[in-house]
């Protein structure tokens, strides 16, 4: 379904000969033209991706002439005389000496599980065979110089680096593949994988239908503003190549939201803009005209109002109405209120306080957001057929059908490959617009976002304003916990009403209280829309949380490890909700698990510190608390052993007496699944007459890994193996309803659901073979065999009837976590299960510079049960990482970080080493005890991080992210106030 390019008009072209991937091409090109266009749209190579257009991501990177380049900033003609390498060719390069240096580096990353989503996947690849090709056995340092210039947002690059490590070394490599062993628990290759690999799978940017139009979209470039329309007639007469526009008179019900009753974001603006980036207008026409058109924009015309600039702003007393429907812009409110032990609140006799105020912080998919949409002719099976990279296709659909007065049954949604999501696909995008722009024209319509598009338009992470304070007694027993915080929703609601409700729940922390109340509010403002990302708020709130805790050990003169120990929840606790815990409560061996290190760390990091005391010349003085800590690791050995050798004369001992090292911890908990409201799960699984089993699996797999984990459950419940399951994966044409990809719920919720299927199943065909529900199964070919306890019974499948999906028998699962709505205070069960962890990070600050490095990440995760303990520790690395931008780096600013060079997020060079701990404290009614991972790994990364910042410091940062002029800042206010 590509099509061939377009190219510009009337611009000339030249013959240029190559060879690509080692058959020789002839073709025309534009002299510059980008290689990346070449390659995909005139080649047909979609494996190189693109995330960016300017060099920044990597992702689309190639060899050329052996070297590897950004496809992006190649221009097509320096392709004549050159020799070309895509990843489609990868696993067939072979170094001077003969190694496969490129099925090393395929089999490698399969089985160190290096590929989440795969959207970067290409560009680690090619960089690494670069590599590999010219130095044989490269170390850990040369890996990540080799491949800085290429990002990853899921993975946290530590299984890359292993990866090209293992695939240079000598070592054989055998992917653990599936077979008879019981899958669960097992590592196994993820089952999407080889697309990933090879560049076959397919994103939303890769397919596009024969005499597709292209969409461009005009948006606001004030964060308020009327507007009109000029003489778009005359315009486009000028423009004859463009068939049209869209406006928001072109969609029925120009509304659209998460909750259908909180419907209140127009797909195009309809008078008034609410947000710099707001779809205004939408340009459709053959991609060539429209980048054409682009430099002569269509006539509107804005007139900028007063904008409500922040949460203080949109508080403030005679503030306008962001939307006329909240006067006070406040767009709802969450509230917890219980207090279980009241006389115990007298022994108070501690109390500390703490605020902590957070910024946007942008979803940074590598894969821009795209699809395509198709409005099909009466007496079709659908209406519309939308294929595009979401997290949520029943949603989608739901939401389009409302929108343009459908039916959702025609309505289907086929999501693509997702490069990435972490809750930032879980809203509408272009969805509405391809649809607006192929029901009017009656074309099949596509769309690809450039990257500032995507960063200005999409949802963010909702900003935060909070205070907090803790009360406790003598002997550290926590009494009191008080919180207040307002979340900056943006424009318009999104997903502000789940960060505002389950914030409070999660405010206090996994620990025991005699009192907790938590109180937000989620405020319209005309920012940026804030959405869904990784955790729905809790992530800011356990940043002041576990700020508080080490403020309280500090004035304790305790353990911060020791502290959090003893008031940490156990079985049999209560939670501020009133919701008794009776399983699965593992914070406690989380914290035990990390203890050794944690001893160790903070004996290693006192003696670094007390070789480097800072003097009157520095900005921390010598006396100021730090009782900063270390892993020990030889590159920290290295620097004390260079550091003893040094004198005060020497040019290079001031700069070792500026750093100092710092460790600390923090716990967190995490409600799996939606908060309160219906969660439900539905899987179908299918035996074929061939013997083959098919796993009508909805859940999308957004790099968390449920195209594996999904057939793996399934597998175990039906007691067949792994290898003998094909899957249709979330089209809601062929699947059920499996929920979003989001909240961590998916293992847990569909995942009970892919097990009850497999049951089903299983019943069907013990009832029909007459044999006893525990006999084992085995297929050799068509013929299905049955055993236990000396019985035997066997049937050919391929002799009985199938339905019209080629289905002998089918099993059925379905499955909605058991809640309880909370009354007025916020009591009841908002959530069945709770993931917890702990994590501590050593840190090293330079106390003159303000810069600090994370030097190494220690954490322990109560998973329930591993399903694949591979995919857990990749969706711990990845959370990881982002926690760490979270802490340090990540800022977005509409306007001025709007890609992927001004905003920041970590590179391989930033990733520390990690040391993961698995804890298996089994939750009953998971499958096989499992729950969720994806957002407990991100949780509790930069609240260590931050906390070791204190420790190392003596100075503890109330804003994230801590960036260098914020630190050094903070420093010097401390050192100014100590001598005064």
């Amino acid at each position: 379904m590509n099509r061939p390019r377009e190219t510009a008009i009337e611009t000339p072209t030249y013959p240029v000969v190559f060879r690509l991937n080692g058959q020789s091409i002839e073709m025309a090109v534009q002299g510059t033209e980008r290689l990346s266009t070449v390659l995909r749209e005139a080649c047909g190579l979609t494996g190189t991706k693109i995330g960016c257009h300017a060099g920044d991501c990597g992702a689309c990177t190639v060899l050329l002439d052996g070297e590897q380049v950004c496809a992006c900033l190649v221009p097509a003609g320096q392709l004549d005389g050159a020799s070309l390498t895509t990843v489609e060719a990868v696993a067939d390069l072979v170094s001077v000496d003969g190694r496969p240096i490129g099925q090393r580096l395929v089999s490698a990353f399969a089985a160190l599980g290096a590929a989440q989503c795969g959207i970067c996947t290409p560009g680690m690849l090619m960089a690494a065979a670069e590599l590999l090709l010219r130095r044989r056995a490269p170390n850990r340092a040369q890996v990540q110089e080799a491949l800085g210039g290429v990002l990853c947002r899921c993975t946290g690059y530590l299984k890359i680096v292993d990866a090209v490590l293992l695939a240079g070394g000598e070592a054989a490599i055998e992917p653990l593949e599936p077979g008879d062993a019981e899958p669960v628990g097992q590592r196994l290759v993820r089952l999407d994988v080889a697309g990933k690999l090879d560049g076959q799978a397919r994103y939303g940017a890769d397919v596009c239908p024969e005499g597709a139009l292209g969409l461009r979209v005009l948006r606001s470039p004030y964060p308020r503003a009327a507007f009109r329309f000029g003489d778009l007639d005359a315009w486009r007469r000028a423009h004859p190549q463009i068939v049209g526009f869209i406006s928001a008179a072109d969609i029925p019900n120009n509304r659209f939201s998460i909750f259908a009753e909180l419907r209140d974001q127009p797909a195009l603006a309809d008078g008034e803009a609410r947000f710099r980036g707001e779809a205004v207008l939408g340009i459709v026409g053959p991609d060539a005209a429209l980048a054409a058109a682009m430099h002569d924009l269509p006539p509107v015309s804005f007139t900028e109002l007063p904008a409500i600039a922040n949460l203080a702003a949109a508080t403030e007393a005679g503030a306008h109405a962001v939307q006329a429907r909240y006067p006070d812009n406040i767009l709802c409110r969450g509230h917890v209120q219980r207090i279980s032990d009241a006389p115990a609140l007298t022994q108070a006799t501690h109390r500390v306080e703490a605020t902590m105020q957070t910024a946007y912080v942008e979803h940074a998919y590598i894969e821009p957001d795209a699809g395509y949409a198709i409005w099909h002719e009466p007496g079709a099976a659908f209406d519309v057929t939308v294929f595009v990279s979401t997290q949520t296709p029943y949603l989608d659909r739901d939401e389009i059908a409302w929108m343009f007065e459908l039916e959702p049954t025609r309505v289907r949604i086929i999501p693509s490959v997702v490069g990435g999501g972490f809750g930032g696909k879980l809203d509408l995008g272009v969805q509405p617009l391809l649809v607006a722009a192929a029901r009017k024209f009656r074309q099949p319509v596509r769309c690809v976002m450039e990257r500032p598009d995507v960063m200005i338009s999409t949802t963010k992470r909702h900003p935060a304003t909070m205070q907090a304070s803790l009360s406790a007694a003598v002997d550290g027993r926590f009494l009191g916990f008080r919180f207040a915080g307002d979340f900056n929703t943006g424009a318009y609601a999104s997903w502000g009403p789940t960060v505002a409700n389950r914030v409070p729940i999660h405010a206090s922390g996994p620990y025991r209280y005699a009192s907790v109340q938590a109180d937000t509010r989620a405020i319209l403002t005309n920012d940026s829309v804030a959405g869904a990302f990784r955790g729905f708020g809790v992530p800011q709130a356990t940043l002041v949380t576990e700020a508080l805790i080490d403020k309280l050990a500090r004035q304790l003169q305790q353990d911060p490890l020791e502290l959090r120990l003893r008031n940490a929840l156990r079985a049999g606790d209560h939670t501020p909700c009133g919701q008794q815990l009776n399983a699965s409560v593992g914070m406690v061996a989380c914290l035990e698990a990390l203890r050794p290190a944690w001893l160790q760390a903070r004996e290693q990091v006192a003696q670094f510190n007390a070789q480097r005391r800072v003097d009157g010349a520095g900005l921390v003085p010598a006396a100021a608390p730090a009782a900063a800590q270390a892993a020990g690791r030889s590159t920290t050995q290295n620097a004390d052993r260079a550091l003893a050798g040094a004198s005060p004369s020497d040019p290079h001992y001031r700069s070792a007496t500026s750093k100092r090292r710092g460790v600390g911890v923090a716990c967190m908990w995490y409600g799996i699944g939606n908060t309160v409201i219906a969660n439900p799960s539905t899987m179908v699984v299918g035996l074929r007459r061939d013997g083959r089993l098919m796993l009508y699996n909805g859940a999308v797999d957004i790099g968390q890994g449920t195209y594996t984990i999904m057939p793996q459950i399934c597998a175990q419940a039906l007691g067949l193996p792994v290898a003998l399951f094909d899957q249709i994966c979330a089209d809601t044409a062929l699947t059920e309803d499996a929920g979003k990809s989001s909240a961590s719920r998916q293992t847990f919720v569909s995942g009970n659901a892919a097990r009850f299927a497999g049951a089903d199943l299983r019943r069907q065909i013990c009832a029909h073979l007459q044999i006893d529900p525990q006999a084992s199964l085995s297929l050799e070919g068509s013929v299905l065999r049955a055993q236990h306890r000396g019985v035997s019974a066997s049937v050919d499948l391929a002799t009985l009837s199938a339905d019209a999906n080629g289905d002998v028998w089918t099993g059925r699962g379905y499955f909605d976590p058991p809640t309880v709505p909370l009354d007025e205070h916020g009591q009841g069960v908002p959530y069945a299960t709770y993931g917890f962890a702990a994590q501590f990070a050593l840190v090293e600050v330079d106390v003159e510079l303000g810069t600090t490095r994370v030097l190494a990440i220690h954490a322990a995760h109560d998973v329930g049960r591993a399903i694949n303990p591979t995919q857990v520790e990749g969706q711990i690395e990845g959370g990881i990482a982002q926690g760490l931008g979270l802490a340090l780096m990540e800022e977005y600013v509409n306007g001025r970080t709007d890609n992927l060079h001004d905003y920041l997020i970590p590179t391989i060079g930033d990733m520390p080493p990690v040391s993961i701990h698995l804890i298996e404290d089994a939750e009953p009614l998971g499958p096989y005890g499992a729950k969720g991972v994806g957002e407990p790994a991100l949780v509790a990364t930069a609240p260590a991080i931050l906390n070791a910042i204190a420790d190392a410091t003596g100075v503890a940062l109330d804003q994230v992210p801590v960036t260098p002029d914020r630190l050094r800042a903070a420093l010097q206010k401390a050192a100014s106030e100590l001598a005064s």
